[in-house]
């Protein structure tokens, strides 16, 4: 049973794989940027699905897969064009497909109505032209038999014959008979035997015992041509191929089609009981002529597929996140010898290089869980589309770094901030084409959605050629909705913010879209649940930028350990820019007493960190301490004031919030050594509660109301 459960799982999690695909594929379609190979994919990821569905009995899946299939197998033919009307169907199958995965999945039961009339628009697409097959009986449709167009004739030489008999696991695996015959018709001239000598009557039939098999003589194609075809089955039938050696044939097997001895309906009677089964071998006039070239799953080709699926292997995750979880455990005792050994004076002998090997074993489990953006960002182009199709507006999607890495916690979490973004971009960010054109822009807007690596954290940033963000307007609603005094003096970057308020909206309506206030609240609180930062950059009729910052991961970091007031604490290594101590000559005091640091000609706030924490109440002499200069989002600096510094240590990340609760100013916590717990700072949180006085750079002269602060 367990075996059973570990393949269903297993079955589900391809399932995933190739709705993801089915997604991507669709999405290039929509944007014209498709080309075969996509169209194949498309179809395969269907088609596996169906397969593996088969596998498990879950008919449902079965049905409405194979109806997708089937226009997918139009639109790859070239019989079909990828015009929008058909990609709304496939954009809506897909969903469908991806319900139904999930209903097999969780044991429970897809939405009839949707199905059917998911179902009813992809019958609509098929084409209706004299090349279709005439429907075949429907006791014949009930045994899952599909009709097959054939070009029937007399078949001159040089000319292949491929005898092939399906296994059940053929079928099991989603695979058709038919499919593939459908395929080898359109290489060339097909002329096909269907021995159903071994079928037996309908009230002893074994349904899951293939009883069929084809004799099929195929002139205008190459044997590789042919292998190819049966390329997805060649381990689950037996397939020979020959070349033809010319020979007078009874005129009865020259005639085998429709209206022979293999005739559908003689098939039907057969199943009915009104032909007695036939137990006795092929007649001789169905042999080959000469020995043919057996295919099977040994040799070269049996080689390659093995090389093929040991490149990769499928790891459950919990199994990943329990390795990570003991190499972060390795860690922390690894530090806890180090300090010991410290302490005690001892030699560090092989410590060093037992921290080293530490080091590379996390580099190196980290590297399993990392994922590129890739996953998030497939999303969002079917995203765009629906949206811009339901405001009347028109939207191109540019999307770069996509193969940026990051953790698949991190990935997990990114999905519902940047759908919430790039729908308030395209809802109220860029405008209808008939203002873009008064405004002397394209009718059609831009938005740009792009990740990169920097400073060891992962930057996304969505950004759009709209109107910018009316500030004014902003501000009204604020004060209209409450959310601010009307007198209350704001910069233009405090302004912006507003956006981010709790049921906040400047939606005039409330749509299926907006209008409820609560979307970027939403993008806010959960880029700030993975210890990020969000910062908006808006010029009124250029658009706006949002960009976020957010760690690689949240398992590990490089911190610079602190001692603040008596109490140790982690800075991330990423957010320093440098470390000081500063002279008396480099301190200024503003208004009433805001120390500040003169570095490279630009005023920086000092932060007592001690003090901002609520550790200690006098202010420690900027002197008498280390400075460590951080930068937020946005470019604002603050000068971060420690007693001293301890070094620096990779540290294993444990939730603050999880186990206790948020704190200001706190990101998370961490295990020591010595077994203490320290406390990992939000240097962003702190550097922006600095005054904001001393964040604009001044060169050349300095302010009046700065000081020189006494030794």
């Amino acid at each position: 049973m367990e075996d059973v459960t570990d393949i269903r799982a297993t079955f589900f999690g391809e399932c995933e794989e190739g709705l993801l695909a089915l997604e991507q594929g669709l999405g290039a379609l929509g944007v014209g940027e498709a080309d075969g190979d996509t169209v194949h994919a498309v179809f395969r990821a269907v088609h596996s699905i169906k397969g593996g569905a088969g596998a498990f009995g879950l008919t449902d899946l079965v049905t409405f897969a194979h109806g997708f299939e089937t226009l997918l197998d139009e639109l790859r033919s070239g019989r079909l064009p990828a015009d929008d009307g058909l990609i709304r169907v496939l954009l809506s199958a897909a969903d469908v497909l991806s319900d139904l995965v999930a209903a097999a999945r969780d044991g429970g039961v897809a939405d009839a109505a949707r199905v059917e009339a998911a179902s009813a628009a992809l019958r609509a697409k098929l084409p209706g032209t004299i090349a279709d097959p005439a429907p075949v009986p429907d006791a014949a449709d009930d045994l899952g038999f599909q009709p097959v167009p054939l070009m029937l004739g007399a078949l001159p030489t040089p000319a292949l014959t491929v005898h092939f008999r399906p296994h059940a696991a053929l079928y099991a695996r989603g695979n058709e008979a038919g499919l593939i015959l459908r395929e080898l018709a359109r290489l060339g001239t097909l002329d096909v035997t269907l021995d159903a000598a071994g079928v037996r009557p309908l009230d002893t039939l074994d349904l899951e015992e293939p009883r069929l098999r084809w004799t099929l003589r195929l002139r205008g194609a190459e044997e590789d041509q042919v292998r190819a075809a049966f390329e997805w089955v060649e381990g689950d039938c037996d397939l020979a191929i020959a070349p033809e050696v010319p020979a007078e044939e009874p005129a009865a097997d020259r005639a085998a089609g429709p209206g022979g001895d293999a005739d559908i309906s003689g098939l039907l009677a057969r199943l009915l009981g009104q032909v007695a089964p036939a137990d006795a071998p092929p007649p001789a006039s169905r042999a080959p002529s000469r020995p043919a070239i057996e295919v099977a799953a040994t040799g070269d080709s049996a080689s390659k597929a093995a090389d093929a699926s040991s490149a990769t292997i499928r790891v459950d995750l919990d199994r990943v996140d329990r390795l990570v979880d003991l190499v972060g455990e390795l860690v922390i005792h690894g530090a806890t010898l180090s300090q010991r050994a410290s302490e005690a004076g001892a030699t560090r002998g092989g410590l060093d290089d037992l921290e080293r090997l530490t080091r590379d074993l996390q580099d190196s489990v980290m590297a399993i869980r990392a994922q590129p953006v890739r996953a998030v960002f497939q999303r969002m182009p079917r995203l765009v589309r629906e949206v811009a199709s339901r405001t009347g507006k028109r939207v191109r999607l540019v999307t770069e770094g996509e193969g940026t890495e990051v953790d698949r916690t991190v990935i997990e979490r990114l999905g519902e901030p940047l759908t919430h973004m790039i729908r308030n971009a395209v809802d109220h960010g860029l405008e209808a084409p008939e203002e873009r054109l008064r405004a002397g822009k394209p009718a059609e807007g831009t938005l740009r959605l792009a990740a990169s690596h920097r400073s060891g954290r992962i930057i996304i940033e969505v950004a759009d050629d709209g109107a910018g963000i009316h500030r004014a307007r902003v501000r009204q609603r604020a004060v209209e909705r409450g959310l601010i005094p009307p007198d209350a003096a704001l910069t233009d970057e405090e302004v912006d913010n507003l956006i981010f308020l709790p049921g906040f909206s400047t939606a005039e309506t409330v749509s299926d879209i907006s209008g409820r206030g609560v979307g970027m609240d939403v993008v806010k609180r959960g880029v700030q649940a993975l210890g990020g930062r969000i910062a908006i950059a808006s010029r009124p009729g250029a658009g706006s930028t949002f960009t976020l910052s957010l760690p690689l991961t949240l398992a590990v970091l490089d911190g610079m350990v602190i001692e603040a007031a008596g109490q140790t604490l982690v800075l991330p290594i990423s957010a320093i820019l440098e470390t000081l101590q500063p002279k008396p000559a480099d301190l200024r005091v503003l208004g009433k007493g805001t120390p500040l640091l003169v570095n490279r000609g630009a005023f920086v706030p000092i932060v007592d960190v001690g003090r901002a924490l609520g550790f200690r109440d006098a202010p420690l002499d900027p002197t008498q301490g280390i400075v460590l200069l951080v930068e937020a989002e946005g470019g604002r600096r603050a000068a971060l004031l420690a007693d001293r510094i301890q070094g620096g240590r990779q540290v294993v990340i444990k939730s603050l919030e999880a186990n206790y609760r948020a704190v200001p100013g706190i990101s998370a916590a961490t295990i020591l050594g010595d077994g203490r717990v320290a406390l990992i700072l939000d240097a962003d949180a702190l550097a922006t509660s600095a005054p904001a006085g001393g964040l604009t750079p001044v060169l050349g002269e300095e302010p009046r109301q700065l000081v020189p602060m006494e030794a």
